[in-house]
């Protein structure tokens, strides 16, 4: 029998090293630049790569927990920040593959590893002999001569275990154990709900005349959507953003607007297998348990402790600033756009589906500019080059095109990001169009982020996410207005990701406060709108001509119009999401009751409806910024202000570039983000510029 026993362990461990010798994931990649093997990769081989990673990594903090030499930074909070470097390659190839290209199978390894991954991190932060070597470095900190990186390395690791509950006792502990493996489950839960809401509806159009008033690129990707989904000689129209967008925008049909508008808004709140009302009520009530486990009077609390904001106090201050000024200015819209709908021999009252199409037709009217007119000169190619001019006026990047390395969609462009003397700096990857296997909006994520290991400078692996229309139609992708500057948002987090320059990857790139990363990005979208660089890139996709000059002073004259409506409703889901994340005692939620609640209380009026509805406000309900979607605006202060300096001197000053650089995006997470803002800038950021930029002053 025992030797039995030997010979099947025997096969057991041969079997387990073929499969990992078959594992892209679990080999030496062997690619340009170390890039993820795409081509190689499917997805039964995820789990046995998560597998693996999280058995690895445990040995990892096993050696560090169990070191016999006494606790020092290096062997201690180094080491920490340095494990698990196969789970970050694992976990990074999966998560963007998820969010990107996703398919069934992933979406069920998700559902599976999610709670497991949970689990892994949980472990590690309730780790007691870890914690106490942590403890011990922490007590001696001022006598280790550590520079400014170690030092914040050292306290932000501490932090993180107090916070994720290392100072418990068991009980406590087992039961965040439990609240943290069902949140991760219900936010991913959350999301998935999302996508598979939006992809499964379709507003068929079989009557040409129900197409008066849209685009003709429109039209064409509508018609080329309803043939894929087999619906011949129709039009389809999407809840996915390049399509619904436009379509309350130009569509002259009110009842067809009225059935986009009401659908999109009742998003994952319709009673159905994809109804989102009962995983908020979860996830709103296990954040209060786990944050009064923790020894915080709210979640807000808990969250805003590590952001620049600080105090729940403090970001309602800030929001209810902004809002004395906004809601006036909505207002005076709102009697425009009904001016507007009188003129035109109609007696109904503005709705939230009539908003869109009659600011464009008031917007036409003051400034004789429509996006019909706009759109043929920001196609994807010449805004990805206006973007890259940019960068190369301010900061010297040259960008080099990649056509024979791995890619896991042939939507994707790579390239090579070179810094000003010619050295590589990075990768790039870029995924601009919208797909039923990618989720909704525009992101920045990493394959890999930038450190320094044992002497090794690791240079970062960057992707930029976006939901554009595809080419359609012979034409190519035509942007808005609106999709031109958040392209240059996202590569603004690009910028971040790949100017990174510090030791520990903990603090590399984007790892800074929620109300600090979206400077960097937001920062970028005032060269966008500037009149210079659009000189600079925007032809017309057939002439070839420039922008016209007169079309850039509308562009520009125009840039005031609707801040009131689009502040007041972004504002609006800022304070849908303090107003559950400060609740102090777990209640029977419900969600759309509590925003109805929210929304009367600060006098939202009936036009406007918040940006992101509770049921679909992936947000703070499957992303990282629970109570901290009000840092958009928080960061819209930083970025107004920090655009100033330029203007203050040179659109494309290189002195004030490279102290940017310097100051921020190379910095990641060292830092405190103001004392970094102060040394850019010279001073603390004042909220006037974003006021005037906003047309609020």
């Amino acid at each position: 029998m025992r030797q039995i026993i030997i010979l099947l362990i025997m096969v057991a461990t041969a079997f387990s090293c073929q499969v990992e010798e078959d594992n892209p994931l679990l080999t030496d990649y062997n690619t340009p630049f170390n890039l993820p093997p795409f081509e190689r990769i499917e997805s039964e081989h995820f789990i046995p790569a998560f597998d693996r990673a999280m058995e690895e990594h445990n040995s990892e903090i096993d050696d560090i927990a169990g070191n016999p030499e006494p606790p020092t930074f290096e062997n201690t909070v180094a080491a920490l920040d340095y494990s698990g470097n196969l789970l970050s390659e694992v976990q990074s190839v999966f998560s963007n593959l998820n969010s990107s290209h996703t398919n069934e199978e992933l979406q069920e390894i998700a559902r599976e590893i999610t709670p497991r991954l949970s689990a892994h991190s949980t472990n590690i932060l309730l780790n007691a002999d870890l914690f106490e070597r942590i403890e011990a470095v922490n007590k001696q900190k001022e006598e280790l001569g550590l520079n400014y990186e170690q030092a914040q390395l050292l306290e932000k690791t501490y932090k993180r275990f107090i916070r994720g509950g290392a100072a418990l006792d068991d009980g406590k502990q087992q039961r965040l154990r439990e609240i943290n493996q069902q949140l991760s489950s219900l936010t991913l839960q959350f999301g998935d709900n999302i996508r598979d809401e939006t992809n499964s509806f379709e507003l068929v159009i079989e009557d040409e005349a129900d197409l008066a008033g849209l685009p003709s690129d429109l039209i064409s990707n509508a018609a080329e959507v309803a043939e894929e989904r087999g619906y011949d000689g129709k039009w389809v129209f999407t809840h996915h953003n390049p399509s619904v967008m436009p379509f309350l925008t130009y569509a002259d049909n009110r009842e067809l607007r009225e059935k986009m508008k009401r659908t999109y808004i009742n998003r994952c709140n319709n009673d159905n297998e994809y109804d989102n009302k009962e995983n908020i009520r979860q996830i709103v009530n296990l954040r209060i348990e786990r944050a009064d486990l923790l020894g915080y009077s709210t979640h807000a609390h808990y969250v805003l402790e590590e952001n620049m904001a600080g105090t729940p106090g403090r970001v309602y201050e800030f929001l209810d600033e902004l809002w004395e000024a906004a809601l006036p200015v909505a207002k005076q819209e709102v009697d425009e756009l009904q001016a507007m709908i009188y003129s035109e021999g109609d007696d109904f009252q503005l709705e939230p589906w009539d908003w869109r199409y009659y600011a464009e037709k008031v917007r036409k009217e003051k400034f004789d500019i429509d996006e019909a007119e706009i759109r043929p000169y920001f196609s994807m190619d010449n805004v990805i080059e206006g973007t890259f001019m940019v960068v190369g006026r301010l900061w010297g990047l040259q960008f080099v095109k990649l056509d024979d390395v791995p890619k896991y969609h042939d939507d994707v462009e790579v390239y090579q990001v070179l810094d000003n003397d010619g050295s590589h700096l990075g990768i790039l990857y870029m995924d601009n169009y919208n797909r039923p296997s990618k989720r909704g909006g525009a992101w920045m994520s990493s394959f890999r982020r930038q450190s320094v290991r044992d002497g090794e400078f690791i240079h970062p692996v960057i992707t930029i996410n976006c939901n554009f229309s595809r080419p359609a139609g012979g034409q190519p992708s035509l942007l808005t207005f609106d999709e031109y500057t958040t392209f240059f948002h996202e590569f603004g987090h690009a910028l971040h990701g790949l100017m990174s320059d510090v030791t520990y990857p903990g603090l590399a790139g984007t790892a800074v406060p929620r109300d600090f990363v979206e400077l960097p990005s937001q920062v970028m979208e005032n060269w966008a709108r500037h009149p210079d660089v659009m000189t600079m890139f925007a032809r017309h996709y057939e002439t070839e001509q420039v922008i016209p000059p007169d079309l850039i002073e509308r562009i520009t004259a125009a840039g005031h119009f609707n801040q009131g409506f689009a502040t007041v409703e972004y504002l609006a889901t800022a304070f849908i999401d303090m107003d559950y994340h400060t609740l102090e005692q777990q209640k029977d939620l419900d969600p759309i009751g509590f925003e109805e609640e929210v929304t009367d209380r600060i006098g939202l009026i009936d036009e406007i409806v918040p940006r992101w509805r509770s049921t679909y406000l992936s947000h703070i309900f499957s992303g990282g910024y629970s109570a901290g979607y009000y840092s958009y605006i928080w960061s819209g202060v930083l970025d107004a202000d920090a655009f100033e300096a330029f203007l203050e001197t040179n659109l494309f000053d290189r002195e004030t570039a490279e102290s940017f650089r310097t100051s921020i995006l190379e910095k990641g997470g060292t830092r405190d983000p103001m004392e970094m803002y102060v040394n850019f800038r010279g001073r603390e950021p004042e909220i006037g510029p974003l006021l005037r930029q906003r047309g609020l002053d």
